[in-house]
């Protein structure tokens, strides 16, 4: 009887092996046949740990469950009292933390104004001499161009000379007179 129940397996073993590409030889049948050594282990190793893990965690629901079934009564009498308790408590909490986090933000807000202001104050003598270094250059680029217009208007007065300065002006004053 044990052979054959052996000689089934054999023959699916065979039927596989003819479905399958062979790479290697034998070889390479034996290890993909099935699991490694080291996946073995670690599912030896783990399996232990994740059934207390599974087994604390039952213990855990049923304390729970009896703790809930036990309080409820109690909760239910002392209603009247322990709603409006934690209401109260709930809203002191709330009204301190809030409290808190308005002077932590003033107190921020006041640190960044002080600093800025230094930040200022310290940079107010430097944009001065800036300011006074660019008036500086625009009074000398002011002086050249006044200099240069200067220069082109003297140039044009001799270009034109004095006869045709009289000649303009006698222009101007036939004009003058026919009016």
């Amino acid at each position: 009887m044990a052979t054959h129940e052996r000689q089934p397996h054999q023959i699916q073993v065979h039927t596989t092996t003819h479905h399958r590409p062979v790479y290697g030889g034998d070889s390479s049948l034996r290890h993909q046949q099935g699991p490694s050594k080291g996946k073995i282990l670690a599912v030896m190793a783990l399996l232990p740990v994740g059934g207390v893990l599974l087994g604390l965690a039952g213990l855990t629901l049923v304390g729970t469950l009896i703790g809930l079934a036990l309080a409820t009564p109690v909760f239910i009498i002392f209603s009247p009292v322990i709603v409006p308790a934690a209401l109260i408590i709930g809203l002191a909490v709330t009204g301190i933390l809030t409290s808190g986090t308005f002077g932590l933000t003033g107190l921020t807000s006041l640190s960044f104004l002080v600093n800025r202001l230094r930040q200022t104050m310290g940079s107010v003598p430097e944009q001065i001499d800036y300011a006074k270094q660019r008036i500086e250059d625009l009074a000398v680029y002011a002086g050249q161009k006044t200099e240069e217009v200067g220069q082109t208007i003297q140039s044009k007065a001799h270009e034109i000379g004095p006869d045709d300065q009289t000649q303009a002006q006698s222009k101007s004053g036939r004009k003058g007179g026919k009016s």
